[in-house]
């Protein structure tokens, strides 16, 4: 079936050939996600509730960067004070489960996109293929590179801000296991999709939507965009995690403009 042209296929042909690409996408992350049940104090202990722990990485470097940079203690996180509760008799469980399908599904996004681009290569024409055959690899770097820029950067940031933050001394933080798993998984989510901006903008492009030319001259408008993005994601509103968290989503946006080019430049070939 995957031999087949999309041209010569029929409609069910190509409901049965994406049917199987979905399936064998299905397996590899419920193998994954089993894995990642079978593992719960690292899942957890070291990976979910890291940020939690005042001796997490990133919270030790940026106070180490804050020193070096002569801006005092601006950066170093203040200690998390906040306890994580359970309130449903199946909640624990649940988020067990659901914890353990986000992480085979970000573990096993390169083989999703893989069998992605299995379904959809075959309808792409020769020329068009040979300069495309890199996207599940560039997509699944992005993707990654997004998930770690939020777990190391925007998560901490955010924990840290929120979990302490309080209207009142006599009002404790007390927040449920389902809130704080979340929040995490959501940042995390939505910044390995936020990354994958040049690889959308390269079929933008090849479509005729966008331009590099049209890029450069709303670039102003694109930072403006970007600094709202990075006040939306992270709560802080203090000037250097705003700068931390916009720099990586300016230089993508630049990168964007050369993929652009690149993809306006082949088309044109």
């Amino acid at each position: 079936m995957a031999e087949l042209q999309k041209s010569d296929m029929s409609f069910l042909q190509h409901l049965e050939a994406l049917r199987w690409h979905l399936v064998r996408s299905a397996i590899v992350i419920i193998v994954l996600a089993s894995v990642f049940f079978a593992y719960k104090e690292f899942v957890f202990g070291t990976v979910i509730f890291g940020p939690m722990h005042a001796d997490f990485l990133t919270y030790r470097a940026l106070c180490k960067l804050s020193h070096v940079a002569g801006l005092g203690d601006t950066l170093c996180m203040q200690s998390i004070s906040f306890e994580l509760v359970n309130i449903d008799l199946s909640g624990q469980f649940t988020t067990h489960i659901w914890v353990s399908i986000i992480g085979g599904f970000m573990i096993g996004s390169p083989y999703i996109l893989w069998e992605l681009w299995r379904f959809v290569s075959p309808a792409l024409h020769e020329k068009e293929r040979k300069y495309t055959s890199g996207v599940v690899f560039f997509a699944s770097m992005l993707f990654v590179s997004g998930v770690l820029f939020s777990y190391f950067v925007i998560v901490p940031m955010t924990i840290n801000f929120l979990g302490n933050y309080q209207v009142s001394t006599i009002v404790k933080n007390t927040i449920t296991i389902d809130s704080y798993i979340s929040t995490v998984t959501v940042l995390t989510l939505i910044m390995g999709l936020v990354f994958e901006l040049p690889i959308i903008i390269f079929f933008l492009t090849k479509i005729g939507l966008l331009g590099p030319s049209f890029m450069r001259k709303n670039r102003k408008y694109a930072i403006v965009i970007i600094l709202i993005v990075a006040a939306i994601i992270t709560p802080s509103s203090d000037i250097p995690t705003l700068i931390i968290v916009s720099t990586p989503l300016y230089i993508l946006y630049e990168a964007s403009i050369f993929v652009s080019k690149y993809a306006e430049k082949k088309s044109e070939s």
